[in-house]
């Protein structure tokens, strides 16, 4: 029982996580449909996470389909995020370079050991964020160097081999900075839309 407000605290920061990039698909669907499928594949992972949580209790299990969710929405979410937000400035290249290789890397999800799902997932984070960063800053788009810099973190604490930070359990603290991040890229997306126009 122990263990109960820490679980609670991770579900619960999940459907936050779901809920602002549910809320960012919606709003960026008119600005860009491939940024707004990332934050909708993002929110579906959240959320089939923290209803798995829930749903425990009742004697359903959700473990195994939601940990192959949760790696597809990352290997295809996070750089669906960044095809829009290259493509929206005009870098189509390396828009298609980095949708191509996510899909590459998503269609090899069964052949692909644990160790090397987090590998492919922390270069995937990664990659996206960097791009993103580099076009941030020759645009001036503080919302979008924001986003990378959470988003790396987000990469970092993937890394760390810890069960808990301070009180909360590394779960709830990636889906902290997850959310952070979504919604700072929300604001890069509609900055660098109303500056193009």
């Amino acid at each position: 029982m122990a263990g109960r407000p820490a679980e609670w605290s991770s579900a619960l920061c999940g459907v936050g996580l779901g809920a602002v990039c549910l809320n960012a698909a919606v709003c960026t669907f008119q600005i860009n449909r491939g940024a707004a499928a990332g934050f909708l594949l993002q929110a579906l992972a959240a959320l089939l996470g923290a209803v798995g949580f829930f749903w425990t209790p009742l004697g359903l299990s959700l473990a195994a389909d939601s940990q192959s969710c949760l790696w597809v929405s990352t290997v295809l979410g996070l750089p669906l995020l960044g095809f829009g937000f290259h493509w929206l400035n005009g870098d189509h290249s390396t828009a298609n370079i980095l949708l191509g290789g996510a899909l590459l890397l998503a269609t090899g999800l069964e052949y692909v050991t644990e160790e090397g799902r987090a590998m492919a997932a922390q270069s995937v984070i990664v990659v996206t964020s960097i791009t993103i960063l580099i076009l941030s800053i020759f645009t001036m788009n503080v919302y979008g160097m924001l986003a990378s810099l959470v988003l790396s973190m987000a990469g970092l604490l993937l890394g760390v081999k810890t069960e808990r930070l301070l009180t909360l359990r590394k779960e709830a603290v990636l889906s902290c900075l997850l959310a952070a991040g979504n919604l700072a890229f929300q604001w890069a997306l509609r900055t660098q839309h109303f500056d193009l126009d």
